[in-house]
């Protein structure tokens, strides 16, 4: 582990979802002295569940208090932030945007600013989305194709990058942006995510579901991988305050449809159960995966894991998970 992180003060949002579990959990293990944003309290997510909770601080509030922010941002005197909280879920942004754009769009500048009034802050780190790049032709995306969200989790992904970019050209604030593909890990408590949803159906013997076609292309990143990306992001910015403002994909780079994702772990559970496809999804783009080159040509970054053995990690993690359930 970097020594960059040893009793560093870190402010975290979205410790409790799938990758600010890991991130916490990475952070801890390097010696920071963290401060978790947590809204909703969730037994079952790893900051709780595995009692993360007492190796860190949570302040408890919403990320649109910005008042709240700047308390703890200064009481803390926070050196970097990362955030990671944002409604991630398209069939819910799609029936409910009001709350997505309050969170991801509104969240967002609400945090920057806040990091702007806080003289302590020297580093932040901003989780985007492939899904800000929107539907386009040329693949793979990297970080000049345009940011042209249409459906509304995508357009308040595009809004936040494209906010947390004006603050660091405008304000001067030492914030970069991540880019990451689909995330899937152990700890995704999201059961209706492809991942999780598939590996729970098989390990009660029931038919995994496909909501949509199968056909959907996308990229998937496990969840390890994907923490350590944030860190190292944070750690070259504290190197390189030059990188103020720039946006870095990360990527094992593989394009895989759902269907060939369901296969794929039903091969690894040595399960022959045929999936369910609904043929329901809608509002979603079809085809998208990302180049990496910017990030390894740039922080010398590259992903630990393959994609097959993020998925037998994921299978055991739910395999034990879900035992301590029965």
């Amino acid at each position: 582990m970097s020594a960059f992180w040893r009793d560093r003060p870190t402010f975290v949002t979205g410790g409790t979802g799938l990758v600010g579990g890991w991130l916490v959990q990475k952070l801890v293990d390097a010696g920071a002295d963290v401060v978790c944003l947590v809204r909703d309290w969730v037994p079952q997510s790893a900051l709780l569940n595995e009692s993360l909770h007492r190796s860190v601080k949570v302040v408890r509030g919403d990320l649109r208090d910005q008042e709240l922010l700047e308390r703890a941002l200064g009481e803390y005197e926070i050196d970097t932030v990362i955030n990671l909280a944002a409604q991630t879920i398209v069939p819910i942004a799609n029936r409910n945007p009001t709350s997505t754009f309050e969170t991801n769009v509104a969240g967002t500048w609400r945090l920057l600013e806040a990091c702007r009034h806080s003289p302590t802050v020297k580093q932040v780190v901003m989780a985007s989305s492939d899904k800000a790049y929107g539907d386009c032709e040329t693949l793979p995306y990297d970080e000049s194709t345009p940011l042209q969200g249409r459906h509304p989790y995508d357009v308040s992904k595009s809004c936040g990058d494209l906010i947390s970019q004006a603050y660091a050209t405008t304000y001067g604030l030492p914030v970069t942006v991540t880019r990451c593909g689909n995330f899937y890990g152990g700890g995704d408590l999201n059961w209706n995510r492809i991942v999780p949803g598939t590996i729970r159906s098989v390990l009660r013997g029931q038919q995994p579901v496909i909501r949509s076609d199968g056909q959907y292309i996308r990229d998937y990143f496990y969840v390890e991988d994907g923490a350590a990306a944030y860190m190292l992001l944070a750690e070259r910015l504290a190197q390189n305050p030059a990188l103020a403002g720039e946006s870095f994909n990360f990527s094992i780079e593989i394009q895989l449809t759902v269907l060939e994702l369901v296969e794929r772990i039903l091969r690894l559970m040595n399960s022959d159960l045929q999936p369910v496809v609904q043929n329901q999804a809608s509002h979603e783009i079809r085809h998208q995966y990302l180049s990496a080159e910017k990030a390894r040509r740039m922080l010398d970054w590259h992903p630990v894991f393959t994609l097959d053995e993020g998925l037998r990690r994921t299978v055991s993690w739910y395999s034990d998970f879900l035992a301590e359930k029965t």
